[in-house]
C-alpha cells in the first residue's frame, strides 16, 4: 500500500469483476490487476472497489530476533 491505498504488488480483490488479483502497475489513476493463477489481465478503474486481501511486505521493515 502506498499512503493508504492500494499499489503495485499489492494482492487485491477487485469487487467489481469478484476477482482477485496482483496490482502489476498504475497508469493515471488506473489500476493493471493480474490474476493469481494464469496470464488473465484487466484494468480497475476505481481504487475504491479495489480491496487489498494481502499487502506487498514493506522491504525495510524491522525483522524481529528469532526466538532462542
Amino acid at each position: 500500500m502506498k499512503n493508504g491505498a492500494p499499489w503495485v504488488g499489492d494482492q487485491v480483490r477487485d469487487e467489481a469483476t469478484g476477482r482477485t488479483a496482483i496490482i502489476t502497475d498504475v497508469q493515471s489513476g488506473r489500476y493493471v490487476l493480474r490474476a493469481l493463477h494464469g496470464v488473465c489481465q484487466w484494468t480497475a478503474l476505481e481504487a475504491a472497489r479495489l480491496t487489498v486481501t494481502e499487502p506487498l511486505p514493506d522491504p525495510y521493515a524491522p525483522t524481529p530476533a528469532p526466538q532462542r
